[in-house]
């Protein structure tokens, strides 16, 4: 019986981050069973690894770009509410 050729993994960077995860969770659950083929257990460490250092890019990315957004929310935040302060001065003109 001849086994038919292993399909070639996507590139992790195509992977969107839950796809990702997801895969590192099923490698996990591999390592974690008893009996480890030994065949397979370099080529899983190497990809676990790949997809390890991606999900981290994607995070300090993504808390960069928070860390550069959340002070201009802030700062329209408080455009809105000195706006609102001077609505609320107009109205005791009465």
């Amino acid at each position: 019986m001849v086994e038919a050729a292993a399909k070639e993994p996507i590139a992790v960077d195509k992977l969107s981050y839950t796809e990702a995860s997801r895969e590192l969770d099923a490698i996990v659950e591999y390592f974690e069973q008893r009996e480890v083929d030994v065949d397979v257990l370099v080529s899983r460490l190497e990809r676990a690894t790949t997809l390890i250092d991606e999900l981290d890019r994607r995070l300090r990315q993504t808390r960069t770009q928070v860390e550069e957004l959340v002070p201009r929310l802030d700062a329209l935040a408080g455009d809105v509410a000195t706006d609102d302060d001077r609505d609320d001065g107009d109205d005791d003109d009465d």
